[in-house]
């Protein structure tokens, strides 16, 4: 076996094992994953057939290497990858892609899967055209500050959207403030269903952080039976929507506030009016294949 075939052969390891120490650290937060790796360096050898161009077998020869063959391929290796530093990033970059669109067949996966429960649970408020052609969910929390600023995208696309159906998901994740806000939000749903909407833009508006005695003091002034609210929120059902809201962000990945579900994609962040706007056409456009829209 010739030097060339050697290091070729050796090559794919050694920088198997390197893309996977990179990627621990720079993609994954924690330690080398070599199976998930090998795919992005067969990826990689692909678009390159000169690198697995040696006969099988003579690549069977590698194990069979002495020391000193060992240490001349390390170091033709270790040449070969200053020289051509790229073969990592590449490598990573093409790690990242295939984990990202993994991580989006999964998610599409989840809402065919959970489409009842995201789209005509029981447990949400729908505001919009209740009977519109296509579906917007939001998952939010009240003490969001970027929820509070896309509440003026969410109007936008309503009132130039006369066949838009959006559903509100509550999603407290910042803390008990946010917990004791969305029990008020949901007993007003239980209790005063025609309110639910001006109540839940009246908190989304209000300045500063809000927990349930704020959420309260703004029902009463909707003019909302706070004595009743109390009462339901004591209720079962209270609990039990936010933890079908918790059960279904964990099936879709979501990683925070505002996420946005179609019956095509989520859609995390406040990422503004144009790009729901565009989220929502394609939506629309699927609803041709999809019985969910």
């Amino acid at each position: 076996m010739n030097q060339k075939t050697i290091a070729i052969a050796a090559i794919g390891a050694i920088v198997i094992g390197a893309v996977g120490y990179l990627v621990g650290v720079e993609v994954a937060g924690r330690g080398p994953s070599t199976a998930v790796t090998e795919a992005a360096i067969k990826g990689y050898l692909a678009d390159h057939p000169e690198l697995v161009a040696a006969p099988e077998r003579e690549t069977t020869e590698v194990a069979a290497l002495s020391e000193a063959q060992l240490d001349q391929v390390k170091d033709t290796i270790r040449s070969h990858l200053i020289a051509n530093p790229e073969i990592v990033r590449d490598a990573i970059d093409e790690l990242q892609r295939r984990q990202d669109e993994e991580a989006a067949q999964a998610q599409v996966s989840a809402i065919t899967n959970n489409k009842d429960m995201l789209f005509n649970s029981e447990r949400q408020v729908v505001i919009g055209n209740p009977d519109g052609d296509t579906t917007l969910v939001e998952f939010f929390d009240y003490n969001c500050g970027y929820c509070r600023r896309a509440q003026a995208d969410m109007k936008a696309l309503i009132a130039n959207d006369p066949n838009l159906r959006v559903v509100l998901k509550e999603f407290p994740v910042l803390g008990e403030g946010s917990v004791e806000a969305s029990r008020v939000s949901i007993a007003v749903r239980m209790v005063a269903p025609d309110k639910a909407e001006d109540f839940h833009n009246t908190l989304l508006e209000h300045p500063g952080q809000v927990d349930g005695a704020v959420a309260l003091a703004l029902a009463d002034e909707l003019g909302i039976d706070t004595a009743a609210l109390k009462k339901a929120m004591d209720s079962e059902e209270v609990s039990d929507t936010i933890a079908e809201a918790y059960a279904l962000a964990t099936e879709l990945s979501l990683t925070g506030t505002p996420s946005y579900v179609t019956n095509s994609e989520v859609v995390i962040g406040a990422v503004g009016y144009d790009a729901l706007l565009g989220k929502i056409q394609t939506a629309r456009a699927n609803c041709e294949e999809s019985t969910t829209c």
